[in-house]
Formats: structure tokens, C-alpha cells, sequence
């Protein structure tokens, strides 16, 4: 295992060994159940599933040393294999596999910076959790809402005409069939997702939004801006 001092240091590092733990349980729950439903022995002493940063998987003893070198996985997911439906037993694994990768995750990136977390889990984010490949659900999406009569709070842009234009609040859509063309709405400067208490601003050139605090825009000063015009939008035009 590797420590915080010695283990992956910048967010693709960390978000690259995440995906590969990932990866290895997600073979463990699902191509290779029933390997892994043999091992899980209700017999034998407390058993953990973990993920290896070669996206293999091991059913093995927890760790030894006190306190472990990374956060450790669900102690004695065995015990309760033959006393639960195998889907539900399968889904209670999912989700705290899920639990243990972002402790994982955030464990080698305690010495990141706040937009840095904020990044990490934004790309972590994208990914279906354990728990949604194994129950084979499909992700819920941050849809915009097409009534036009919904608007977010602080969150405005100026047309070329000087009129004040809304961005759509974001709502929770169900678990659909088909993936919805509609993805996440992230602040194209620091990668963050849409939060409607912040105030954002959108580029009428390139159409991407950004929290006003990323391009130093205040809603006041949103107000007097009749064509707004993002930073790389800008530097474009400078070449």
C-alpha cells in the first residue's frame, strides 16, 4: 500500500489510481462474481474487497498495522452472503466500495488545494459509482429545465442587446434508459459544478458559464456589462 508521502502527489495522479481501484471492483462484482462470491466464505474471519491501483481485486484480511497505510474497505462483507438476497448482498458491497474509494481518493489528496479538491471530485463525478454499474442504473444527470419561468438565483449573463438572461436551473431528472444529451454544467475556469447560490456568468461568444468570484465579475458589475466576453474568449481575439 502506499502512504500520503510516497503514494500519488497531483489530481490525475490520484484521480488515475482512483479509476483503477474502481475498475478492480467493479470485475470483482460483476465478470467475476461468482470467483468472488466463492471467496466470501461466511466461515472464515472478517474478509474485505479491495481494489488495487492495477485494477486487479483481492478478498483478503484487513490490514494488520495500526492505523493502516490508506483508509480501509468494509470489514466482513462475508458474514452476511448467505443471509441476504445475492443482489442486495452484491449492492451493500457496491456501495460501501463506493464509500472506501473517495476516502482513498481524498486521503492521497489531503495536501491538495480547495479548487484542486474540487476538481478531483468533479472528475471522479463524471464516472458511474460502483453501485450504479452494479444495480445497472444509470446515473442521474444535472439536466437544465427548459420551463423558461424558472430562474436561478444570482446566476445572470448579459445579452448583445443589454437584456439580463437567466441560466436555466439545474434539476434532478430519474434514472433513465438512455443517457440524456444534457451533461453537467461546470465553470469553464475552475471545473466546478453549478451551485445556484453562487453567482455565475456566461460568455455570450463561446456560451460556457463561470462562478463570477473565477473571473473576478461581480453581480453589480454584471449589470453594466452589455456583452460579456471570458477570459480565453479575450485572449483569442488578442491573436
Amino acid at each position: 500500500m502506499a502512504s500520503v508521502s510516497s503514494g500519488p502527489r497531483t489530481v490525475e495522479e490520484i484521480f488515475k489510481d482512483y479509476n483503477a481501484r474502481r475498475a478492480g471492483i467493479i470485475r470483482a462484482l460483476t465478470y467475476d462474481v461468482d470467483e468472488f462470491y466463492g471467496l466470501c466464505d461466511p466461515e472464515k474471519e472478517n474478509l474485505c474487497l479491495y481494489g488495487h491501483s492495477n485494477e486487479t481485486w483481492e478478498v483478503n484480511l484487513p490490514a494488520e498495522e495500526v492505523p493502516p497505510e490508506l483508509p480501509e474497505p468494509a470489514l466482513g462483507i462475508n458474514f452476511a452472503r448467505d443471509g441476504m438476497n445475492r443482489r442486495d448482498w452484491l449492492s451493500l458491497i457496491a456501495v460501501h466500495s463506493d464509500c472506501w474509494l473517495l476516502s482513498v481518493a481524498f486521503y492521497l489528496g489531503a495536501r491538495l488545494n480547495r479548487n484542486e479538491r474540487k476538481r478531483l471530485f468533479s472528475m471522479i463525478n463524471e464516472l458511474p459509482t460502483v453501485f450504479e454499474v452494479v444495480t445497472e442504473r444509470k446515473p442521474v444527470k444535472d439536466k437544465p429545465n427548459a420551463d423558461s419561468g424558472s430562474k436561478s438565483r444570482g446566476s445572470t449573463k448579459r445579452s448583445s442587446d443589454g437584456q439580463a438572461k437567466s441560466t436555466p436551473r439545474l434539476a434532478d431528472e430519474s434514472y433513465e434508459e438512455d443517457e440524456d444529451e444534457h451533461g453537467e454544467t461546470n465553470c469553464g475556469s475552475c471545473g466546478g459544478n453549478y451551485n445556484a447560490d453562487e453567482f455565475w456568468i456566461g460568455c455570450d461568444i463561446c456560451e460556457r458559464w463561470y462562478h463570477g468570484k473565477c473571473v473576478k465579475i461581480t453581480p453589480a458589475k454584471a449589470e453594466s456589462i452589455k456583452q460579456y466576453k471570458c477570459p480565453s474568449c479575450m485572449k483569442r481575439g488578442r491573436q
